[in-house]
């Protein structure tokens, strides 16, 4: 269960509430008896990325990249809107 405080006693006590919260504790700041905010500990950082997590889970085809010239064409060449109907006059 989280300790509630008041603004004044926040303000006033600041480095001892933040202090509590590094050991643990959730502190609730409230104004007029609302609770307003939440002073809660970090969690620690998980440390550096390694490599190769996805190593053995996915797999890529030998043709991921290879486009038909037809695709090819209509992206470099095709209209840019593709509703457009030749000869609509749009």
């Amino acid at each position: 269960m989280p300790t509630t405080v008041n603004m004044h006693e926040a303000k006033t006590h600041l480095s001892r509430l933040v202090e509590r919260a590094e050991h643990g504790e959730e502190i609730v700041i409230a104004r007029a008896g609302k609770p307003a905010a939440r002073i809660v500990p970090l969690e620690a950082s998980p440390g550096p990325r390694k490599m190769g997590g996805w190593e053995g889970k996915v797999w890529i085809a030998d043709d991921f990249d290879e486009t038909p010239e037809d695709l090819i064409d209509l992206f470099y060449n095709g209209p840019i809107f593709p509703d457009e109907q030749p000869g609509s006059g749009e």
